[in-house]
């Protein structure tokens, strides 16, 4: 299984970014699939949720703003992020079932 992480860069607070996710080596359709981030020097946390009937969640501080997707034709996991708060800083990482991507950091800074 290889989950592939992209998207990730530095940008301006009110800005936008677009993570994608490439999985291989495994049934992705079947699977829920998340998103998380890590701050420098904080725990892994919960961003969104997508699962296979494509229904969604969010964590509170996203909500309105950041919008999960998922293509299954693909195998491919989206997070679009908008108006992005220097908060967002961290690593990106996508987990479908029990896998775990290596990670696209993000940081938002003027």
């Amino acid at each position: 299984v290889q989950l592939v992480e992209s998207g990730g860069g530095l940008v301006q607070p009110g800005g936008s970014l677009r993570l994608s996710c490439a999985a291989s080596g495994l049934q992705f359709r079947w699977y829920v699939t998340r998103w998380f981030r890590q701050a420098p020097g904080m725990e892994r946390e919960f961003v969104a949720f997508i699962n296979r009937a494509a229904a969604e969640d969010y964590a509170d501080s996203v909500k309105g703003r950041f919008t999960i997707s998922r293509n299954n034709a693909n195998n491919t996991l989206t997070l679009q992020m908008n108006n992005l708060f220097p908060d967002a800083t961290g690593v990106y990482f996508c987990n479908v079932g029990n896998h775990w991507g290596q990670g696209t950091p993000v940081t938002v800074s003027s």
